[in-house]
């Protein structure tokens, strides 16, 4: 029906004003004009002629009829409800310009009122053009970044994979070894394997987690990219009606990271973690070396897979927060109730560096004074000063005698007699010393601020052979 109504418009139709026709008359060539637009017309020529062919026009012309000029009156009635979605609904007049300021197609009448004044306007065809460019370039961003989001979805996936081998990997290792030690051991073994799901079901689960969200928003892009290209494909006035609607589905989600930062797995040597189970059962190793234990490393110190020697990182590592874990600082695997215990540490150049040993039970999560009364038994240096604690240590400090720093620091502890020394073994010279006994069990501690030195921990006297 809007097609035949389309084809009848175009034969009722005046050249020079483009719409149907208003008091048509017509010339002895046999075409239409309105009267008013001929006389316009003519009011350019030197002689009357005929705007379409022409063809020169004689007095007795135009003629009227009344039967075309009802016709056309009648199609001009009829003509809104035929195609209600090219007319203004307030004017009833054929929609011709497009508002970019309210974004809307509007009618002739429309521009010319109070409502769109100052308002820039275009043809409804030049308008649509434009426009649809400016959808296909936001399309084109949005399709980018679908396929962004793509990548970083195969990126969780393939590091899912990986979590996946390196816990069956880790499984076998452990199991390996943990059978060579009877019912203790054994015990051991299934709460290590329970520490390591553990860990890797939270990152499995993190990992789940924004699999499933980078999924929701790429089947989100992809209904819009959908829906857009419908309105693309609409005829120019049923886009335009839509365009509104149609921006809002260009809300720009930010960008996915492509390589987004996982948890870095914390690689040690399966005699480590051997030997530090082993530690717990008393009496079975006799004055074991101190090594450091990772699990209590806090997340800007690195320790290296032999575990004697740690590392301060300018950026935080991703590590888990278990209870062992310190808030600064790094612990030795075992800790002493009793005896006599002796390790070396070399500081080298290191302008920031902190020794001595820990009460156990200690809050692990918290920042202390460093003193007796909150259980830290600690020599330092930072800054070019050394310290007792958080105390400057003023007998080192004011030697003019020797200005060179030890490179190497010996830390002797004697459980039974309540002391701890710190002395420099080259020079044979006591630095700093707690006397006065330790209410509980004491791990060694260790922490350094030194980005390009770290500490190395060594039996007593081993560095000097």
């Amino acid at each position: 029906m809007s097609d035949a109504l389309s084809f009848m418009e175009e034969d009722l139709t005046c050249i020079i004003c483009c719409d149907v026709f208003t008091d048509p008359v017509t010339l002895k060539c046999s075409h239409s004009l309105c009267s008013e637009c001929l006389q316009r017309f003519w009011t350019t020529q030197e002689e009357p002629q005929c705007p379409v062919c022409r063809k020169k026009c004689s007095s007795d012309e135009p003629t009227k009829s009344l039967a075309f000029r009802a016709l056309c009156e009648t199609f001009k009635t009829r003509k809104p409800t035929a195609v209600s979605g090219d007319v203004c609904p307030l004017h009833q007049e054929t929609l011709k310009l497009f508002c970019f300021d309210d974004k809307k197609p509007i009618c002739v009448v429309c521009y010319t009122s109070k409502k769109h004044e100052n308002h820039k306007c275009s043809p409804v065809k030049e308008a649509a053009g434009n426009l649809k460019e400016q959808v296909k370039e936001k399309m084109g961003r949005l399709e980018v970044t679908l396929a962004d989001f793509k990548k970083a979805h195969e990126s969780c996936v393939e590091e899912a994979e990986l979590i996946k081998e390196h816990t069956s990997v880790e499984e076998s290792k452990i199991k390996k070894e943990f059978e060579k030690l009877y019912r203790f051991l054994r015990e051991e073994e299934e709460k290590r394997i329970g520490a390591l799901r553990k860990e890797m079901q939270n990152r499995d689960e993190k990992l789940k987690a924004r699999m499933e969200d980078l999924s929701a928003q790429m089947s989100d892009l992809s209904e819009r990219t959908a829906t857009l290209w419908k309105h693309l494909e609409a005829e120019n006035i049923t886009f335009l009606q839509n365009y509104r609607d149609a921006l809002k589905k260009f809300k720009h989600p930010s960008s996915p990271d492509l390589t987004p930062e996982m948890e870095e797995f914390q690689h040690h040597p399966i005699q480590t973690l051997i030997f530090t189970t082993w530690a717990r059962m008393q009496n079975l190793v006799e004055q074991p070396p101190v090594t450091l234990d990772p699990d209590t490393a806090s997340d800007k110190l690195r320790v290296s897979q032999d575990c004697t020697s740690v590392q301060y990182m300018q950026n935080k590592i991703k590590v888990s927060d278990i209870p062992e874990r310190l808030y600064v600082g790094v612990l030795a695997s075992e800790g002493f109730s009793s005896g006599l215990h002796c390790w070396d540490v070399e500081v080298g150049d290191n302008d920031h560096w902190t020794l001595g040993v820990v009460g156990e039970t200690v809050n692990r999560k918290k920042l202390y004074k460093m003193d007796p009364m909150r259980r830290f038994w600690c020599f330092r240096y930072v800054d070019g000063r050394y310290k007792k604690g958080h105390k400057p240590a003023r007998d080192i400090d004011d030697d003019d005698d020797d200005d060179e720093r030890p490179s190497i620091i010996r830390l002797q502890l004697d459980f039974y007699k309540g002391q701890l020394r710190f002395i420099d073994p080259f020079r044979n010279r006591i630095l700093c010393s707690y006397e006065g006994g330790f209410p509980e069990r004491v791990f060694p501690y260790f922490c350094t601020g030194d980005l390009s030195t770290p500490l190395n921990v060594f039996p007593a006297n081993q560095q000097q052979q």
